[in-house]
C-alpha cells in the first residue's frame, strides 16, 4: 500500500450491494437525461444530492476516499472526459457507471496492496506466470500478450487484417501474471462457458489482469477509462471479452453466466461495452485457493 493511505474501518454490516447497484441503475437514468454539454451544472448538483442517498452513502463512505473524496473524483473525471475510440465509457452516462461500480472493488479490497510500479508486479511470489501454466494445458481460458516489438506490432496487424475476425480487437495483457484465486475463477468461468455455449465457440477470452498504478495512468494518457484506485491494481479484477462471442451466438450465454455469479455474491460485474470487468469478491478468496492448489497439484 502506498504511504499515507489509510483504509476506512468497513461498518458493522456491510453495505447493501443490491440497494448500491440498484441506486446506481436508477442515477444513470437522470444523468442520460443530463447530457449535452449545457447541462453541466445541473449535473453536478444531480450528482451532488443523489450520492448522499443512503443506498449511495453507504458503500462510498466506506472506501478509502470517503463519499467527499468519491464525489470530488467521480466530478472531476466527468469534467476531464473526451470520448475517443479507445475508451470504453462511450458516453458520460458509461463513465458514471463505471466510476460507481468499481467503488464495490475498492471497498472489498482496501485492505490489499497495491502493485504501484512495474517491477512490483513481474517480481510479486503473489502472482503466478500465466505462459508455464498454459503449456503445461492448466488454463481454461485464453489471452494473448502485447506485442513487446515494432516486429511484433507489424505482425499482430498483419495478422489483423487477413483474418480480422479469428481474435477479439484487443490490445493484450502487459503482464501476463495473476493471483492464484483469479486463475482458479476463471479457469471456473471457463468451463461453465464451455458447457453453456454452443457448439464450435471459441473457449473465454481474458483481455486484461493485474496492472500496476504506473500502467493504469499510461492508459489513462492514452484515453482509456482506467479509473483508479483500481481493482486491477490491487490484482483480484479481470477483463473478459463480451462482443466478440455475438459471432458464435454465444454472447448472452456468457453474459447470463456473469451475472449470475455476481448474483452469487463470487463477482463484482460492470458492463464495459465490448468486455465485461470483473472482481473476485474477498468471500470466494479461500474457496478459490484450494481450488487452484488442488486443480494444479500443489
Amino acid at each position: 500500500r502506498p504511504s499515507g493511505a489509510t483504509p476506512r474501518r468497513l461498518p458493522a454490516n456491510a453495505p447493501d450491494l443490491t440497494a448500491y447497484r440498484a441506486a446506481v441503475a436508477d442515477l444513470l437514468v437522470e444523468v442520460g437525461a443530463l447530457a449535452d454539454a449545457t447541462s453541466t451544472r445541473a449535473r453536478q448538483v444531480l450528482i451532488d444530492e443523489r450520492l448522499r442517498e443512503p443506498a449511495l452513502a453507504a458503500v462510498l463512505d466506506a472506501t478509502p476516499q470517503g463519499l467527499i473524496g468519491a464525489r470530488e473524483t467521480l466530478l472531476l473525471e466527468m469534467a476531464r472526459y473526451q470520448p475517443n475510440e479507445r475508451t470504453s465509457a462511450r458516453d458520460l452516462t458509461a463513465l458514471v457507471r463505471i466510476y460507481l461500480l468499481s467503488r464495490i472493488d475498492v471497498l472489498w479490497w482496501q485492505d490489499a496492496p497495491t502493485f504501484v510500479t512495474d517491477d512490483q508486479v513481474n517480481g510479486s511470489p503473489d502472482l503466478v506466470d500465466l505462459e508455464w501454466l498454459r503449456r503445461r494445458d492448466l488454463l481454461r481460458f485464453r489471452y494473448q500478450e502485447q506485442p513487446s516489438t515494432i516486429v511484433g506490432r507489424a505482425a499482430r496487424g498483419l495478422r489483423r487484417r487477413l483474418r480480422p475476425d479469428a481474435t477479439p480487437r484487443t490490445a493484450g495483457l502487459l503482464f501476463r501474471r495473476a493471483r492464484r484465486e483469479v486463475v482458479a475463477m476463471l479457469n471456473d468461468l471457463g468451463r461453465e462457458f464451455a458447457a453453456a455455449a454452443p457448439p464450435a465457440t471459441p473457449p473465454l477470452w481474458v483481455t486484461s489482469l493485474v496492472r500496476s498504478t504506473e500502467h493504469q495512468y499510461r492508459l489513462r494518457r492514452l484515453g482509456y477509462a482506467a479509473m483508479l484506485p483500481s481493482g486491477h491494481c490491487l490484482g483480484y479484477s479481470m477483463d473478459v471479452e463480451l462482443d466478440w462471442y455475438e459471432r458464435f451466438g454465444a454472447r448472452e450465454a456468457l453474459a447470463e453466466l456473469l451475472l449470475a455469479r455476481q448474483e452469487a455474491g463470487d463477482l463484482n460485474v460492470i458492463d464495459e461495452g465490448q468486455a465485461w470487468h470483473l472482481c473476485l469478491a474477498p468471500t470466494a478468496r479461500r474457496r478459490l485457493r484450494r481450488a487452484y492448489e488442488a486443480e494444479m497439484g500443489v
